[in-house]
């Protein structure tokens, strides 16, 4: 059910958006958590646009589909263990210590492997806040570090599809904040106060 949500709303959404401006799509890049999004997705984009690229994204620091080791698997499709290739990652959301069934069945769908390296995934997070005013989470920062170097390469021109579901509101407490006090510096504090009637000034 997961992997078809997707093939039913998610793909066609993001065909027919184009579609609507008269746009084709040139490369979908997505990363991994249980593989539905990945799954549906790619396979409704490759019947109606099978010229485009997709793009799959893991940490460099788990490479699982990378290594070309499948998971061990109990009868009914469950891991039967730890993957050999996974090791810890930043990239919350993303990668388990296995792969997934519903991801497995849809691989092939890919027409590139992409490995964010450590730290890839919350200074991209990072640069949006600051410079686009985006605020998303760790994975996707790591989504568009995959989509940027994708562009890289890409013939001038090309359309890139790629989705950032999560918000940075749920990384508080994460590395991806680590480097923000958590009270106003100076020059904050003189921005803030460029509209005094909505402003708290810190305690004493």
């Amino acid at each position: 059910a997961n992997w078809k949500f997707h093939y039913e709303t998610t793909g066609p959404e993001i065909c027919n958006d184009l579609k609507s401006i008269g746009s084709d799509l040139d490369y979908y890049v997505t990363g991994y958590g249980t593989g539905g999004t990945f799954h549906g997705t790619g396979k409704y984009i490759k019947e109606n646009s099978p010229d485009t690229k997709i793009i799959l994204a893991e940490p460099g620091a788990a490479n699982l589909i990378g290594s070309g080791i499948q998971t061990d698997r109990n009868e009914d499709g469950s891991p039967a263990g730890s993957h050999p290739a996974f090791a810890a990652h930043p990239i919350q959301g993303w990668t388990p210590d296995f792969i997934p069934l519903v991801l497995e069945k849809g691989l092939g769908l890919q027409d590139e492997m992409v490995e964010i390296p450590d730290g890839a995934g919350v200074e991209t997070s990072q640069a949006l806040a600051r410079n686009e005013g985006i605020l998303t989470g760790i994975s996707g920062g790591a989504t568009m570090w995959a989509a940027i170097e994708t562009a890289k390469k890409a013939p001038e021109g090309s359309v890139i599809v790629a989705m950032l579901p999560d918000t940075g509101e749920r990384y508080l407490s994460t590395p991806l904040f680590a480097s923000i006090d958590a009270d106003m510096n100076e020059e904050e504090l003189e921005i803030a106060r460029s509209t005094p009637n909505f402003i708290l000034e810190p305690s004493a």
